[in-house]
């Protein structure tokens, strides 16, 4: 039986997304001694106690010529509040993530929609493969606010019908947009962050250009401070080496 959903929320609308880091087991030193392994065997361990400044030039090194696997023995976990549509792309990166989001089949979701900021850009001019973004005029973010708008809430109040008719949730959010906000748990490691961050940011370092939305790009720069602080080192690396993961 469906339960009788609560007063009507007021709907919601912005234009940013978050990013917490809620947990993570992640150095640079996680890099040392899993590379120094192959050479060192139980002697390796002893790097859990060193300076991991003292073998920067190691971390340069995997990095520059490609030796990944040391990269993967760390781990951070994510609490990402964003449009549904950024979990859409978000999830076609699959090797080394973990991904749980909140359901709509099992809890009733709340109006919170996305509305592009006023900085963000909203006219595509060029050819696919090569085109560029410019601002739009004061005119086209009107239109843009007014018709999200209007269209998120009619979409919620058809939602809401649904559900006090008695409509299994899961059936009720069909109308819903991607624009509706959702969040999720991300767990990853600098392995596969940087892959993500390789494809998902732009970066005057870069050697390889990258175009992405720039609403899962604005996940990506929040991700990449946090992962900037516990990994300077392995960060400092990646930047060095063209933003390439190894």
């Amino acid at each position: 039986m469906t339960d009788t959903p609560a007063e009507t929320a007021t709907p919601s609308f912005r234009g940013d997304v978050t990013v917490d880091l809620v947990k993570h087991s992640a150095s640079d030193t996680d890099v040392l001694w899993a590379a120094r392994v192959s050479t060192a065997g139980e002697q390796s361990l002893e790097e859990l106690q060193k300076d991991p400044e003292r073998s920067r030039g190691l971390i340069n090194f995997l990095m520059r010529d490609r030796h990944g696997s040391p990269f993967e023995h760390n781990s951070m976990t994510f609490f990402i509040s964003a449009p549904i549509f950024v979990f859409r792309e978000f999830m076609r990166h699959r090797a080394g993530w973990s991904y749980n989001e909140e359901s709509g089949r099992y809890r009733e979701l709340q109006p919170v929609f996305y509305v592009p900021g006023q900085d963000r850009k909203l006219v595509q001019e060029g050819r696919p493969g090569k085109y560029v973004f410019v601002d739009g005029s004061p005119a086209q973010h009107k239109v843009v606010s007014d018709a999200m708008e209007d269209s998120y809430r009619r979409s919620y109040e058809t939602y809401q019908e649904m559900l006090a008719a008695g409509i299994a949730r899961e059936i009720a959010r069909s109308v819903l947009p991607v624009g509706l906000f959702s969040s999720m748990y991300a767990t990853c490691n600098a392995r596969s962050l940087m892959h993500f961050l390789g494809l998902r940011t732009q970066h005057e370092l870069a050697k390889v250009p990258s175009f992405p939305q720039r609403e899962i790009e604005m996940v990506g720069e929040q991700m990449e401070e946090e992962w900037a602080r516990l990994m300077p080192l392995t960060h400092a690396a990646f930047n060095a080496n063209g933003r390439i993961a190894p």
